[in-house]
């Protein structure tokens, strides 16, 4: 390759790697602006491609090209503040769990799962789910397809919460262990579940568990992230409030260093047990240099942290993930140390987005209805 268009092309990368991160600055939640989030671990990739090339020819920078390094380096070292939390080069935000006498009668394994509901392949979930034994499986975007290859688990799985819906949003919660007063509820969109129940531990505690998979922000979907970040936040707010000790899971469709996710983490005190450990990155299962972390767990800090694992792709544009938690509720106040604070902006903002979420729901909920009445 020509050197000169070499230079001219390393430059033309560092101008786009900094044009996308600050335009994610942009205080909008329209999808066209919320969605430069998701690739971090890309951009930071391009970037540092870009910034390497572009020292190779330092002794040829005019001004134009200083400026522009030093715009790349200050949007660089944004991008890794935002993703190096998900590296073994941070803190461990949940302690690693210790060997108790008691052994796995403290156990909590939850594998979460969104099967994609065209994907016809339901034996590999099945088998997946006989092989690992969770305690709780949580699948998102089953329809009564899905309902009916999952029947073969039920015997092992007494507790069951079954939302079939052919919009991409139906969920089902399978449980080994008792469900008290579950419910599900349609927190902004009516077409668009979640599941609230309390959870009877092996060692007889109870705790809240909350199954999400609000609507992403996309051009083919919602054309704004309000509603996905009003729902989130609408339940950290309650756990607060409550006082609960909780865990919440599913397919977020948001990534864990987005802003509207740190903020559920400051309003709910929940820990989040990637950070200080890796990505487990979920989605895309087809492009391995387009995935990001989608499917999450957030949980109280009275729970420590046995595995976490991404699982064998079901067929489904998502793979499963795993976590295995240990209730050492003497951790508690250690580890609720690690949860970041709120301020006085994160209630203000928390307030105002739940506000706008309820109103933004009546719209896309009215959309998402013509569409399935046109479908």
């Amino acid at each position: 390759m020509d050197l000169s268009l070499l230079y001219y092309s390393l430059q033309g990368l560092a101008g786009f790697i900094a044009f996308v991160t600050i335009w994610g600055w942009i205080p909008l939640d329209n999808w066209w602006v919320r969605g430069v989030e998701f690739p971090r671990i890309q951009i930071m990739v391009l970037g540092t491609i870009a910034w390497i090339g572009m020292l190779l020819f330092w002794s040829e920078w005019q001004l134009s090209q200083w400026v522009l390094f030093s715009v790349l380096s200050i949007t660089l070292a944004f991008q890794l503040r935002m993703i190096l939390p998900y590296t073994r080069l941070w803190k461990k935000e949940v302690e690693k769990a210790k060997d108790k006498p008691e052994g796995q009668e403290n156990h909590l394994k939850i594998m979460v799962s969104n099967v994609l509901t065209p994907n016809d392949d339901t034996q590999k979930l099945v088998g997946l789910v006989e092989q690992k034994q969770p305690d709780i499986l949580i699948t998102l975007e089953s329809d009564k397809k899905w309902e009916r290859a999952l029947h073969q688990i039920e015997s092992d799985y007494p507790y069951t919460v079954k939302v079939p819906l052919d919009n991409l949003y139906g969920m089902h919660l399978y449980s080994k262990l008792e469900l008290i007063d579950p419910e599900v509820k349609y927190l902004m969109i009516d077409d668009i579940p979640s599941i609230h129940a309390q959870l009877r531990l092996q060692s007889g505690r109870v705790i809240w568990l909350y199954c999400l998979h609000p609507m992403p922000p996309s051009p083919t979907e919602a054309d704004k992230s309000t509603t996905r970040d009003a729902e989130l936040l609408m339940v950290g707010k309650h756990i607060k409030e409550n006082n609960q000790t909780a865990i919440l899971a599913g397919d977020l469709n948001d990534v864990a260093w987005s802003k509207t996710t740190r903020r559920f983490q400051r309003i709910s005190g929940l820990l989040d047990p990637r950070i200080g450990r890796h990505f487990i990155n979920t989605f895309h299962v087809n492009y391995p240099f387009l995935r990001w972390a989608l499917d999450h767990i957030f949980h109280s800090a009275c729970f420590t942290v046995v595995d976490i694992k991404r699982m064998p792709s079901v067929g489904s544009d998502h793979f499963p993930v795993m976590t295995t938690l240990q209730y050492e509720p003497e951790k508690t106040n250690q580890q609720a140390q690690n949860a970041p604070t709120k301020d006085a902006e994160d209630i203000r903002e928390t307030d105002h987005k739940i506000k706008e979420g309820k109103k933004e729901g009546k719209k896309e909920g009215k959309k998402v209805s013509k569409e399935h009445a046109e479908e």
